[in-house]
């Protein structure tokens, strides 16, 4: 069995602090960086995602710069899936699809952001029977405010994905534990 890397959003419109505010996780993008490494030279299959937002003043709408991917993810996917929703289930092609018909039953999932495209992948795959790896420290999100005007900072945020995932939807992973995991020869 050979697991897929799911790389969620990892796009150059997150790095405008303006927009999004304060975020977590400064190791997030090396951490990224180690996965989709250790996929390459095992020859494992990675998935790259892409946000294309509806909204034009989005970083993230397709006409803006900040929609093309950071420099680290490298290479050639062997599945780019494009979205305008949460899930990277729910956009084009079939990430569904395409994971069934190469038998592939496992997922780790890293990116960005924590609590909402990356976590909403994890759920989905999760309802969808794949045994799904969340790689935590992989992912940032950024502080938001509440539904009653409090401030919930990034880390809590990410605290509050890992709880909610955790043993429900999926396994949570730090990078190097995961890495570390990985016996010579092994399909993570």
């Amino acid at each position: 069995m050979t697991t897929a890397l799911i790389v969620v959003d990892v796009q150059r419109g997150f790095d405008n602090a303006d927009y999004w505010g304060q975020r977590n996780n400064p190791e997030c993008d090396s951490n990224i960086g180690m996965l989709i490494g250790h996929w390459r030279r095992e020859g494992w299959p990675i998935v790259y995602v892409r946000h294309d937002s509806a909204d034009v003043a989005s970083p993230l709408h397709p006409s803006s710069p900040g929609n093309e991917f950071k420099e680290l993810l490298s290479g050639t996917p062997e599945l780019l899936v494009v979205k305008t929703v949460n899930s990277s289930f729910h956009g084009s092609p079939d990430l569904d699809a395409w994971l069934r018909a190469s038998g592939i039953t496992s997922i780790a999932i890293c990116g960005i952001t924590t609590n909402h495209c990356c976590e909403t992948t994890a759920r989905v795959g999760g309802n969808l029977g794949y045994d799904v790896t969340f790689v935590l420290d992989a992912t940032h999100t950024f502080d938001r405010i509440g539904p009653y005007g409090e401030e919930v900072a990034a880390d809590e945020l990410s605290t509050i994905t890992g709880v909610n995932l955790h043993e429900e939807f999926a396994q949570i992973v730090s990078t190097r534990d995961l890495l570390g995991a990985a016996p010579e020869g092994s399909d993570v």
